[in-house]
């Protein structure tokens, strides 16, 4: 049996109303239309089979199967409506007193989430920095909130003003990012952010973003599995990263401000809004191809359809008052539907039909254009400004920065980064020395008594000796520095200090490190 066809709301100056998904498009006979500039609030259940609406003077429910009307409540202040996850109540906001049953007790909590899904619960809270002490975001599940030893992750940071706390699916990890007002290297007129990340076993890390700039958009793949950050100065970069905050894919740079997965996570589509021309790119994630880059102009809102496959964007007021409107797309470039307001009216909210996780199955990408019945629109391309000065001259091709291709981050077996020459050149002469060494070694008679060794320098101190190689020598001079370092934390580690992921990945390091600087000790 095929999965129903989504059902889309629509509200706006010309009232409340629902119109069939794709193919059809049309007005639906399952919910009346509410006419009226009253409808100021709509909700679908989570399995998208009740319907609530308010008209300012009643909250109504109604069966989406069967087209029934279920319940009307008299409350014409309620502004927010939610149902609950198995459809039993409906919860409704207006001004209202609140009771609790559990409190967690910890000073200058700034900000909390609740993690998503069902049970074991658990929230992360933030609390900011002050006096010199760094800001913090802790994880906790739900009622273990006392004891020294009740939190199930901590990180610590500086440089916060205030965070924003994204959960994954699954609820096993959190995407923190950090934000200061004020930018004091005078980089950035909106402040400097920091993306983090908790897991709900303890590992934390500080998310590396090779470009500098604001972080615009954060998502998680409904996999819980990876993330997508867009970031970075104008043109920004959009890079992949796994949970071990190491990058897996980095699309390169472009004009794009946000990134949206698909319900299934298999197609990523990354866009440019606000400010920006409404360019998109879709992405198969699976397998690294663009798909397409349509153009959505002045849209205010981007949404996928729960099957996978389609994408709506409007055009709503307040944010725009003018050539308010949605379009269905198909994720391969196509416009499927396209509704434009009358001049005279004012298009407020669209919004898909939810369903349950499983109803739609995913779907073998497919990289055809699909066709479709709706004229296509070539986007206008906006000609560059010019000063009078330049106006009479030729055109150059002269561009203010320089465009990064896509390109896997994955270690490839067999690809290994090419060395350089002088890196070539200093392996073949550490290769000869060591022959050398070995070759002088086995000429030694064998009734000849071995010479004792004298007493070995500590790792860790800084030897005289050098090789004769300057290149050498600073390797060799940064090895039993970081070993150091690695000697450093061991020591905190042993007094109970709690150390960080990347500081416990240092330590993991050191007998790769140890057996790299004999290597290069052979040859002195």
């Amino acid at each position: 049996m095929a999965p129903p066809s989504p059902l889309l709301t629509v509200q706006g100056s010309e009232g409340l109303y629902m119109v069939n998904g794709p193919p059809h498009f049309t007005e639906s006979t399952v919910f009346p239309r509410e006419s009226g500039k009253n409808c100021k609030t709509c909700t679908f259940s989570k399995d998208g089979t009740l319907f609530a609406w308010g008209n300012g003077e009643k909250i109504n429910v109604i069966n989406v199967t069967n087209k029934g009307r279920l319940h009307s409540f008299d409350l014409p202040k309620a502004v927010c409506l939610e149902f609950s996850p198995k459809n039993t109540v409906l919860a409704t906001w207006q001004p209202y007193t609140n009771t609790f049953a559990n409190k967690l007790h910890l000073k200058k909590i700034n900000d909390f989430v609740l993690s998503p899904g069902p049970q074991p619960y658990k929230v992360a809270v933030y609390v900011p920095g002050s006096k010199g002490a760094p800001s913090f975001v802790r994880l906790y599940q739900y009622p273990n909130f006392d004891g020294p030893h009740a939190a199930l992750a901590n990180k610590s940071f500086f440089k916060a003003d205030k965070v924003t706390m994204l959960w994954n699916k699954k609820a096993t990890a959190v995407l923190v990012i950090a934000s200061t007002d004020v930018d004091k290297t005078g980089a950035s007129y909106y402040g400097e952010q920091t993306l983090h990340y908790i897991a709900t076993n303890g590992e934390s890390a500080v998310v590396q973003l090779p470009k500098n700039g604001p972080i615009y958009d954060v998502v998680w793949n409904s996999s819980s599995t990876e993330f997508c950050a867009v970031y970075g100065f104008m043109p920004a970069k959009a890079t992949i990263f796994n949970l071990k905050c190491d990058p897996v894919f980095d699309f390169g740079t472009g004009p794009r401000n946000a990134a949206y997965y698909s319900p299934h996570g298999h197609i990523l589509v990354l866009a440019g809004f606000g400010n920006l021309r409404g360019q998109m790119e879709v992405w198969d994630v699976k397998n690294y191809k663009l798909i397409s880059k349509p153009v959505a102009s002045d849209s205010t809102y981007f949404a996928w359809c729960p099957d996978g496959e389609h994408i709506l964007t409007a055009t709503c007021a307040p944010r725009l008052r003018v050539n308010n409107g949605y379009k269905i797309w198909h994720y391969t470039g196509s416009v499927l539907h396209k509704y434009d307001v009358p001049s005279n009216a004012e298009l407020w909210q669209v919004s898909w039909q939810p369903f349950l996780d499983g109803i739609f199955p995913e779907k073998a990408i497919t990289y055809q254009t699909v066709p479709s019945d709706v004229p296509s629109e070539e986007p206008k391309v906006a000609t560059a400004y010019r000063p009078p000065a330049l106006r009479n001259k030729p055109v150059t091709n002269s561009k203010l920065h320089e465009e990064e291709p896509p390109q896997n981050m994955k270690p490839q077996p067999g690809n290994e980064k090419p060395l350089s020459k002088t890196a070539l050149k200093n392996q073949r002469k550490h290769e000869a020395k060591k022959a050398a060494k070995q070759e002088a070694r086995s000429d030694k008679s064998p009734d000849m008594a071995p010479t004792p060794a004298p007493q070995s320098t500590p790792r860790n101190t800084i030897s005289q000796s050098t090789s004769g190689d300057p290149e050498i020598d600073k390797k060799i001079k940064n090895l039993k520095k970081k070993l150091k370092a690695i000697e450093q934390l061991k020591e905190q580690a042993a007094t109970g200090k709690q150390l960080e992921k990347n500081q416990l990945e240092k330590i993991q390091k050191e007998k790769a490190l140890l057996q790299e600087l004999e290597d290069l000790e052979l040859g002195i």
